[in-house]
């Protein structure tokens, strides 16, 4: 009996140490297909998070190709290059994480570096202005390829997205089967999985981070600012706030312009452009109050939220935004001064964020062209903008077909003599509906987009044609054109200068170009340039409306120059007026000791005239001389009064 619970007992400890050793036997290999699991899932979360970053660095490539194409030489085109080298890094990590997908991710690797040179191409076809042909290398040979890549990189994360969770599904269920012999093992799994879920999280927060930030200065970006504007406007019109609640104030937006900063890109580069537009962000953080929401909304243009009962509050923050640029940046040892243009509007009933913001920017706008520094949204400006819109249609329809645009010339006299020594062709536009409009209206509507370009060349052309005219009756009358900054800084401009003299067949000498102090300095570098090459056709420099702009006897001793225009607020009075007769005579010496010769503008009356000639002022034209007039009746002049040269 003893013998036989004995040989009992030894079967039971043996079983006993059979089911342990099971158990052991079954923690273990648990534990090791946990560990399996667990190094799966881990794995699975570095590939997958490998694909979200290279699926968001190729859309990423993408939007910059569309920015580069829609602003050249702005932000998408500086950055585009190195996105697509983080594009090609990331693809390059994918493939050397996928053992499983060798062969697709080793084509998607060799396929976008082949974009590398299509790229480059991209981008020297739009420093080259040629935005058709970039625009159709971009939709025919790059997006093309960037969709098929997309496409697999896409299918290749859903994958793996899919293989990661059936992995995670596996994991937690064979956890619960093996939770009673491998609880440790369940547990460091759980923690894998939660530290995976935070890594998730963070990513995802990252990724929301990125999408609201501006990643130059740090400030909100549109999207951000689009959203806090939103929630502003549903504010004022939500019904469901409780009596007790203090209503916020109306929304009101203001559009920060930076006046020059294209100037700052274009002669200190873009690095300094870059560290500028922190230093201006900083400015206005600090120049608003804490709970204003400060926003820059892309290039060189911010945006600043508002919340009060008095909308007039917007006056006195712009004040404050204005007043902050009254001090220089100094960056890299340099010293560069910079204005703005603020432009505001307050939200309306049925106002949303698009209408919000593109009345602040239509203010802005008019700030910036009429240089007045602020400038409110309201129902006029609208009318005004409108106007504008209507009367630059107008200008393109008759730049387009002719006829309504033509040039009357003011003679331009010799003091001394009465000789006539030249003219001033003056546009003037005839509208089949308006009748006659102002030089003073329409001009500055030309001079603030590309038209003054085609203006300016069909003024030229008329007047250059009107000299050669003259010239084959037998008059030598020089003519004097007014050109644009625009047309100024235009690097073509002296060569279509030189076309339309060599076509039209006028002497260099029969032309003066008339520019003012402005233009001059707005980039004085390109307009030095300009001016040296146009004085090379023989052609003559005059500096219009003298006295009025930056003066400087830097420049003057610079510039190619052959005339002194003296404005007409100088002119007027100095008969009468004993301080604008010494400033008109001091600089009539001016001019005469830099070898120039001296015009005076505005003679309305014979004693201004004759205290011209008292100072030796060189030429004069005003009313009292000759009104401006057709070329037929300058013509007659001619007739009349001179003989032609033979």
């Amino acid at each position: 009996m003893r013998s036989a619970r004995g040989g009992a007992s030894r079967w039971l400890v043996g079983l006993v140490a059979v089911a342990l050793a099971g158990l052991s036997g079954s923690a273990v290999f648990g534990s090791r297909q946990q560990a399996d699991i667990v190094s799966q899932i881990a794995a699975g979360s570095a590939s997958t998070d490998a694909y979200q970053q290279t699926s968001y660095l190729a859309r990423w490539e993408s939007a910059l190709m569309q920015e580069a194409l829609r602003e050249p030489g702005g932000d998408g085109h500086r950055q585009l290059l190195g996105v697509y080298r983080q594009t090609q890094n990331a693809m390059e990590h994918i493939a050397a994480l996928d053992f499983q997908d060798q062969q697709v991710t080793a084509e998607i690797v060799q396929a976008h570096r082949g974009l590398n040179g299509e790229i480059a191409t991209y981008l020297t076809l739009i420093d080259q202005g040629d935005r058709q042909t970039a625009e159709d290398h971009l939709e025919k040979v790059i997006e093309p390829a960037t969709t098929r890549i997309m496409d697999v990189v896409l299918a290749e994360q859903q994958n793996h997205l899919n293989e990661h969770a059936e992995r995670q599904s596996d994991g937690q269920r064979e956890s619960r089967q093996l939770l009673w012999g491998n609880g440790l093992a369940f547990v460091v799994t759980l923690l894998v999985l939660a530290l995976f879920a935070l890594s998730a999280r963070a990513h995802r927060l990252q990724v929301e981070a990125m999408a609201t930030t501006d990643p130059l200065t740090g400030l909100p970006n549109r999207a951000a600012f689009t959203d806090r504007t939103r929630r502003a406007l549903a504010e004022d019109t939500s019904h469901r706030r409780r009596a007790s609640e203090p209503r916020p104030g109306r929304a009101t937006v203001l559009v920060v312009n930076l006046d020059g900063f294209r100037d700052v890109n274009e002669q200190l580069g873009h690095r300094v452009g870059d560290l500028l537009l922190n230093h201006v962000s900083r400015r206005l953080q600090v120049s608003v109050r804490e709970h204003d929401f400060v926003a820059r909304l892309g290039g060189d243009e911010f945006a600043v939220l508002l919340r009060d009962a008095d909308p007039a509050i917007g006056e006195a923050i712009a004040a404050r935004l204005t007043d902050a640029f009254d001090e220089p940046f100094v960056i890299d040892d340099l010293t560069v001064d910079l204005e703005v243009s603020v432009g505001a509007a307050t939200a309306r009933p049925g106002d949303d964020v698009p209408t919000l913001l593109r009345h602040a920017d239509t203010a802005m706008s008019i700030a910036k062209q009429q240089r007045l520094g602020f400038r409110r949204f309201t129902t006029s400006t609208t009318e005004d903008s409108n106007a504008r819109l209507t009367l630059l249609g107008d200008l393109r329809r008759a730049l387009d077909h002719g006829g309504e645009i033509s040039l009357h010339y003011q003679p331009k006299v010799d003091i001394g003599s009465g000789v006539l020594v030249g003219v001033e062709a003056l546009a003037r536009w005839q509208h089949p509906g308006k009748g006659p409009i102002s030089p003073g209206a329409f001009i500055p509507v030309l001079e603030a987009t590309t038209l003054i370009h085609k203006f300016t060349h069909q003024v030229l052309t008329e007047a250059l044609t009107q000299a050669r005219t003259w010239l084959d009756a037998g008059y030598h009358v020089p003519v004097a054109v007014n050109i644009s900054t625009r047309s100024l800084l235009d690097a073509d401009f002296p060569d279509q200068v030189a076309t339309l003299l060599r076509e039209i067949g006028v002497p260099g000498e029969h032309l003066c170009i008339e520019v003012t102090e402005y233009s001059i300095m707005s980039d004085p570098n390109t307009a030095i340039e300009a001016l040296h090459r146009i004085r090379r056709l023989g052609v003559k420099i005059s500096v219009d409306d003298y006295g009025t702009g930056y003066s400087s006897m830097t420049y003057l001793r610079l510039l190619p120059l052959d005339e002194l225009k003296i404005d007409r607020s100088f002119v007027q009075d100095m008969s009468t007026d004993r301080g604008n007769r010494a400033l008109v005579a001091s600089t009539v010496e001016l001019g005469h000791n830099l070898g120039l010769t001296v015009v005076a503008e505005g003679i309305e009356d014979a004693p201004t005239l004759a205290a011209l000639g008292e100072i030796g002022c060189d030429f004069a034209q005003g009313f009292h001389l000759a009104r401006p007039m057709p070329a037929d009746a300058v013509t007659a002049i001619l007739r009349r009064v001179y003989a032609p040269v033979a």
